[in-house]
């Protein structure tokens, strides 16, 4: 019983997720098929968000699937075709942005933030006191401390 937990175990580690791609939807040419995959991987599922519409089962990235292996038998390159997309949806329909002028904020915000994070840290770390020494006592903080034991013992002896 254990072997056949072990197998079915081992059986779903092992699967492969599989593609949001119907039948229907495939061309017979598999280079141009090839082709729409790749392209199709690289762009986001405007409805999913995070998904790549190779992925997706949304109507929208359906068409959008649809649309790619159209262009691609009319005859256009793999940029073309991402172009096309991008021209039509903006370049948020691409998965991985392409570094322009208007998206170079995005590229450098993460790592300029974390810089100026670290830097924050260390300045903060430098200006805080060293906490394992304590400063000796002045001779009149020396004489305060003796009276004010003195009272409490005398207090204590009293009550």
């Amino acid at each position: 019983m254990t072997r056949l937990f072990s197998l079915l175990a081992l059986v779903f580690c092992l699967a492969v997720p599989a593609l949001a791609v119907s039948p229907d939807e495939m061309l017979d040419n598999p280079v141009l098929e090839q082709r729409a995959r790749d392209i199709s991987s690289g762009l986001r599922c405007l409805v999913c968000q995070n998904q790549s519409i190779d992925d997706s089962d949304a109507d929208l990235a359906r068409d959008l699937r649809i649309l790619v292996r159209e262009r691609l038998v009319a005859g256009d390159t793999n940029a073309e075709v991402e172009q096309y997309l991008v021209d039509r949806y903006g370049e948020y329909v691409l998965l991985n942005p392409r570094l322009n002028n208007h998206t170079f904020i995005l590229w450098i915000a993460a790592p300029a933030l974390l810089l100026l994070g670290l830097s924050g840290l260390i300045l903060a770390v430098r200006k805080t006191p060293f906490r394992g020494r304590e400063p000796a006592l002045t001779e009149d903080e020396k004489r305060v401390l003796v009276e004010l034991s003195e009272a409490d013992e005398g207090a204590a002896r009293k009550g």
